[in-house]
């Protein structure tokens, strides 16, 4: 017999798990979430999205004074860094939000429950193997953790994930990642900007898997000025730790003679896994694929009635983004309404320098799907928003339908590329064409000039360019 009944038993106190948890309770239900770590915010609040933000940001305006800002007249003789003070400004980032959330959570009638959900029946959760409580749906939002290399155990101290990344006491000489996607190269970024060098192992030829392909190129180009070393076309088949620091062995993905690269520490950033260890999921004969995703229905509806998941759990991008846009619509859902997420739409972020971001489809995409297509380009060096902020690297990109002029796609990179994508979001939504945005008045002088100018592009020609 169950000790207390809700409408609705979250597990996860993520991005998707509180957002689902809060706005079902606006929507009238009586709701519980329940959150093992302790802390609310999941991964990306705790140790991803929010603290690799907070040291993204420190590490630039480090450094901004070794020398960045002696164009704009000011003149630092000699800036140190604070290694402590960084770390611990990240940390109180991260402790004001969750508590934010808790906030949340009491101000909405939540009911938050910290322990170990487990689903230990049809319509039960077990919290802890003792309390148990009843629920008329129960919402599976654990999230995800990073993904494990065979031969590279992770230590965190020397040989470390993402998590471990966040917490180094020290600035590293050699710090080596392995994996060429946006969450090694953003650590990757922190620790090069506070004075590491940084070697980037990949197993395919280029950077950004899935992006597109000019875009990675490009940015390449950019983090070969600024100092990263790349070793593209390469796997690694071992590492061994030592009292220095960690010897990796790579070879070439496609064949070769095996060399050794030491480091003094090894971050292990080639992807991420869905997270249901413990959760009863495979007790319960829920149906998952062999990388251990839980598979959904339109509705986000698993094979076991009553029980429903989101976020990095199911099929689609790990983006927290992502999560909240589910929770919200099966919120709405399992309140009686139409809720509804558009995938096309869902935007892609990377916090280094330059940005990148993208929505919809690359070229890739397009020319795999016979898609007739037509490209405006525009170059930020002539934007003079970003002339004036001395920060002109990168361009943007507009993909629109050969036949309708629809946008399909919108490509970023360069400053504030992780806010100015968002125009091309709201387009996309409202099924908008590139003349649409062109012909749409854009405050001067402003970055989002030249995704007006790009928008140009695809059908005529830019004035500024």
């Amino acid at each position: 017999m169950s000790d207390q009944s809700y409408d609705l038993v979250v597990i996860g106190g993520g991005p998707g798990g509180y957002v689902c948890a809060i706005k079902a309770a606006q929507l009238g239900l009586q709701v519980a979430c329940v959150e093992k770590r302790g802390a609310l915010g999941g991964t990306c609040l705790n140790v991803g999205c929010i603290p690799s933000k907070a040291l993204l940001q420190s590490s630039e305006k480090f450094e901004e004074t070794q020398g960045e800002l002696a164009q704009h007249g000011i003149k630092i003789s000699k800036a140190e860094l604070d290694l402590k003070t960084m770390l611990g400004r990240k940390d109180q980032v991260v402790k004001s939000l969750t508590q934010g959330i808790e906030g949340l959570f009491k101000k909405n009638k939540v009911t938050y429950i910290a322990g170990t959900g487990k689903i230990t029946a049809q319509g039960e959760v077990t919290v802890d193997g003792k309390d148990k409580l009843a629920a008329e749906h129960i919402v599976i939002a654990t999230g995800s953790t990073h993904a494990d290399l065979p031969g590279v155990e992770v230590d965190e101290k020397k040989i470390v994930s993402s998590t471990g990344a966040l917490e180094l006491a020290k600035v590293p000489k050699h710090m080596v990642v392995i994996g060429g996607g946006y969450i090694g190269l953003e650590m990757g970024a922190v620790w090069h900007r506070l004075g590491a060098e940084v070697t980037v192992v990949e197993y395919l030829d280029r950077l950004l898997p899935g992006m597109d392909g000019e875009l990675g190129k490009q940015f390449k180009r950019f983090l070969d000025k600024q100092g990263f070393n790349f070793k593209l076309g390469t796997k690694v088949t071992g590492a061994k730790t030592t009292k220095s620091g960690v010897t990796l062995t790579v070879e070439p993905a496609k064949g070769g003679e095996p060399e050794e690269i030491q480091a003094d520490v090894v971050l292990v950033a080639i992807g991420r896994k869905p997270y249901t260890h413990g959760l009863g999921a495979e007790e319960m004969g829920i149906e998952m694929d062999k990388r251990g995703v839980i598979q959904v229905d339109d509705h986000f509806a698993t094979n076991l009635p009553g029980v429903y998941a989101i976020g990095d759990v199911i099929p689609g991008p790990m983006l927290a983004h992502k999560a909240e846009e589910e929770g919200v619509a099966l919120a709405e859902q399992l309140a009686g309404h139409r809720g509804h997420v558009n995938y096309e739409t869902c935007p892609g972020i990377v916090y280094t320098w330059p940005e990148i971001a993208y929505v919809g489809r690359n070229e890739e995409e397009l020319k795999q799907r016979g898609i007739d297509y037509k490209v405006g380009k525009f170059s930020n060096a002539a934007n003079s928003r970003a002339r004036a902020n001395g920060f002109t690297e990168g361009f943007i990109k507009v993909l629109a339908d050969a036949k309708t002029d629809r946008v399909l796609g919108v490509h970023a990179m360069g400053p504030e590329a992780g806010n100015l994508i968002h125009e091309a979001v709201m387009a996309m939504e409202f099924q908008a064409t590139s003349e649409d945005i062109a012909r749409a008045f854009h405050g001067h002088p402003t970055l989002n000039e030249a995704v007006k100018e790009a928008a140009m592009a695809v059908n005529a020609k830019p004035i500024h360019s």
